[in-house]
């Protein structure tokens, strides 16, 4: 695949809005596996679920995305981004991340598996969120 597909891809993902959510699902196989901290589908109906459900509940979300690197050799592509959105309970949430991003054999995205740490929004909820930051201060190395 290439460097242009994935530059799509990666455009048509931080442009996302409600409306475009089914543009980005044609970019996707019908296997396509999805994969965050708090996700694991398959297909492209899971992910569109996915995506208005993330408009549904979350206030205005919005991806940044900074890097998009194209590894030839592997047929790998690597988008790092930023992530907002405004939270029930938790507010304001930023996330940096990245996403590992592969093409089937027809130039559609068959995995998008994204890495970022959750810690935050654990740490942010009222009840969880002091227990963990319990947790971290007594194992930290800055205690």
């Amino acid at each position: 695949m290439s460097q242009a597909l994935l530059e799509t891809y990666a455009h048509t993902f931080a442009e996302l809005t409600p409306e475009t959510v089914d543009q980005l699902c044609t970019l996707v196989s019908e296997q396509v596996h999805f994969r965050d901290p708090f996700n694991d589908i398959h297909g492209p109906d899971a992910l569109r679920h996915l995506l208005q459900d993330m408009f549904a509940r979350a206030g205005r979300p919005r991806f940044e995305v900074k890097d998009i690197v194209w590894h030839e050799y592997s047929g790998t592509g690597w988008l790092g981004w930023h992530f907002s959105t405004d939270l029930p309970v938790i507010g304001l949430l930023q996330v940096e991340g990245c996403s590992r991003i592969t093409f089937d054999n027809e130039g559609h995205v068959k995995e998008h598996l994204d890495y970022w740490d959750s810690a935050p929004i654990y740490l942010q909820l009222p009840f969880i969120g002091r227990l963990l930051r319990r947790i971290r201060n007594r194992i930290s190395s800055q205690s």
